[in-house]
């Protein structure tokens, strides 16, 4: 049975892994080594059960744990040219043993998983996100977009399921006194977050494209909480006439898991 397993997902780190007991793939390493460890423990995998892991981007919460991976196993890793790039220098710098392979040059495919990578409007030099097919299930990966694309909107319709990103409510990060104008700013520019507002719009396309999972990702510790945008996407599909349960399942990534997991 396939699952996608949200390991931690906040603004200070994400991790997800997709692929079944035993066996599967990473989306970012934003957690610490041990945090990993023992999230994998709690689905009964370990590390060297999985078998590649695919970057985002190279903000500190998508790779935090991913030096000391490199480490500690030799799993390779994908990313964009651009990614790569801040990943072999300056602060971000890897180990020199670390793998790391061009995912649109290179491509991924194994005997369960091919992955494909798109470009994500968020700054960054050539931030991504993933469609992984894993046993004839589309499962998207979909975060730190400021907004969606038509490239973001052509990978994402058709998946079966989806983590996409809700990270702020509109009034929060607007009565925000301890964010300075500039952060608000980035956050609600066009390569900054998506709101919970324009996450529930495109929930819509989604659903209506055969999307029946659906996982809000990214929130905001600050200026969001889990049941605001719960309440946002869940109530504008309602709306739309779409029934919770039958229509579609709706769960919150959490900020680190104690072990649920989305079965497909």
């Amino acid at each position: 049975m396939a699952r996608i397993y949200p390991i931690c997902s906040s603004s200070k780190a994400n991790c997800t892994f997709i692929g079944t007991k035993g066996h599967g793939i990473l989306i970012d390493d934003g957690c610490s080594f041990a945090s990993l460890k023992n999230a994998l423990s709690l689905i009964d995998t370990q590390i060297n059960q999985i078998e590649a892991i695919f970057i985002t981007h190279e903000h500190t919460d998508h790779i935090n744990g991913l030096a000391t991976l490199v480490k500690n196993t030799n799993i390779p890793i994908f990313a964009s040219v651009g990614t790569i790039a801040a990943l072999r220098e300056g602060k971000h710098a890897l180990p020199e043993k670390a793998r790391l392979f061009d995912i649109f040059s290179e491509g991924y495919k194994s005997a369960e998983f091919e992955v494909k990578a798109f470009h994500t409007p968020h700054d960054t030099p050539e931030s991504v996100g993933y469609v992984i097919n894993y046993n004839d299930t589309k499962i998207a990966v979909c975060t730190d977009i400021g907004t969606v694309t038509e490239e973001v909107e052509s990978n994402l319709l058709g998946c079966h399921a989806v983590l996409l990103e809700s990270n702020y409510d509109i009034d929060m990060l607007r009565r925000n006194v301890s964010y300075p104008v500039q952060t608000k700013q980035r956050i609600a520019s066009d390569r900054g977050h998506l709101s919970n507002k324009d996450c529930s719009l495109f929930a819509e396309k989604l659903i209506n494209s055969g999307t029946t999972r659906l996982i809000l990702g990214h929130l905001s510790q600050e200026n969001n909480t889990p049941n605001t945008a719960y309440t946002c996407t869940c109530s504008h599909l309602q709306r739309q006439g779409m029934k919770l349960g039958s229509d579609f399942t709706l769960d919150i990534a959490p900020v680190m898991t104690e072990g649920q997991y989305i079965a497909l």
